[in-house]
């Protein structure tokens, strides 16, 4: 299975209660190899919420005890932020996934770009909490960005191998 951002396959679990419809990932949803994920609801963190950011880093510093998440009102999220991830994994172990594919800019599913922890808008390299875990452990992440029809393609076949292996 392809561990998928659930916002990304049209659930609105985005913070304002909106989605990230990606027209390719729904397309290809229908075919039965994705679980849609999202760490911020796993981790019981309401719909709508206030937007959350990493502060003093990123999710691998988050990881490390090193930073902070925190939302506009300057609530601490950290350990929301950190359960969210852990869950992720606990599904991608479930699951035997190898590949995710998740939001970017997100502080939990970021996979190339997140906010800086400013809520000024800008973005800084680095990947967030639960993409961070994910590869720690072993799964290829990618972004929404990456994603071609060729590639999503060549990635569902090689997760139907991989299956047919296991059985």
């Amino acid at each position: 299975m392809i561990l998928v951002s659930a916002c990304l396959l049209g659930h609105k679990v985005k913070y304002n209660g909106g989605s990230n419809d990606d027209a390719l990932l729904q397309a290809c949803s229908a075919r039965g190899r994705f679980v849609a994920v999202c760490p911020e609801c796993f981790a019981m963190l309401p719909v709508p919420r206030p937007p959350m950011e990493i502060q003093y880093g990123t999710g691998r510093k988050l990881l490390e005890g090193r930073a902070r998440a925190v939302d506009a009102t300057g609530r601490d999220l950290t350990s929301s932020l950190l359960l969210g991830a852990q869950k992720i994994l606990r599904i991608a172990e479930a699951y035997h996934a190898e590949v995710a594919i998740l939001k970017d800019g997100s502080p939990s599913c970021g996979v190339h770009r997140i906010y800086d922890g400013s809520f000024s808008g800008r973005k800084i390299r680095g990947a967030g909490a639960a993409t961070e875990l994910l590869r720690q452990h072993g799964l290829t992440v990618y972004s929404e960005s990456d994603m071609t029809e060729a590639r999503l393609q060549q990635l569902i076949e090689e997760d139907i191998r991989r299956d047919s292996i296991r059985d």
